[in-house]
């Protein structure tokens, strides 16, 4: 049996989800699970992730029926480490984008935007990588599809107070499928109130 249908059958069984394996040429075999996640019922609050994460016993637990199922299989590593996702956990399928509708995510294409899909935007033709709120958004075909969507103004810093009567700088947005990205991460934000949590009410000047 190849080594990811042992790690993602063992993880499964264990009542975790696999978020990535990676196998470096030193010998360490890293693998990241996560808690599973459902869709929130209706009404519920969107964009709002649950604060529930995996425990140390979590990954002591997983580390010790992995090590058993691997030497049965006879998979070849020098170490084993079992974790967490990081702030920059990996978005990898379907699931994960619905999981973290409302999240500030960072996505990389495969292929640069190219000419025509820049015109009129100050978007640079060549840009692949990009940072914005994840939204799911109704297609014309009657279909669902992703996007992302941002402001080029700058960062508010923590305490900063914003007058009311500052323009605002435009949104912009960027349309996608799965198949179109290389790689999608949570942005890696630090926040002492959750990643779910709602961002600080800024102070009003006259």
């Amino acid at each position: 049996m190849a080594l990811k249908e042992i790690v993602e059958q063992t993880v499964a069984g264990l009542g975790y989800d696999l978020v990535e394996i990676e196998r470096s040429a030193a010998g360490l075999l890293r693998v990241t699970i996560d808690l599973p996640w459902t869709a929130p019922t209706a009404g519920a609050e969107a964009g709002v992730v649950s604060e529930q994460f995996v425990t140390v016993e979590d990954c002591e637990k997983v580390t010790r029926q992995l090590l058993f199922a691997l030497e049965v299989d006879a998979i070849e590593f020098k170490r084993l480490e079992v974790s967490s996702p990081g702030i920059d956990r990996p978005l990898r399928g379907e699931p994960d984008f619905e999981r973290f509708v409302g999240q500030q995510i960072d996505v990389t294409l495969k292929v640069p935007l190219g000419v025509g899909a820049a015109a009129g935007s100050s978007v640079s033709a060549n840009r692949k990588k990009f940072r914005g709120v994840l939204e799911r958004v109704a297609l014309a075909d009657g279909l669902m599809g992703w996007q992302i969507v941002w402001s080029d103004a700058p960062a508010v810093k923590p305490g900063q107070r914003v007058s009311k009567k500052r323009m605002p700088a435009p949104l912009q947005a960027l349309g996608f499928t799965l198949d179109e990205l290389r790689e999608a991460r949570l942005a890696p934000i630090v926040s002492f109130k959750g990643r779910g949590a709602k961002g600080a009410t800024e102070s009003d000047l006259d």
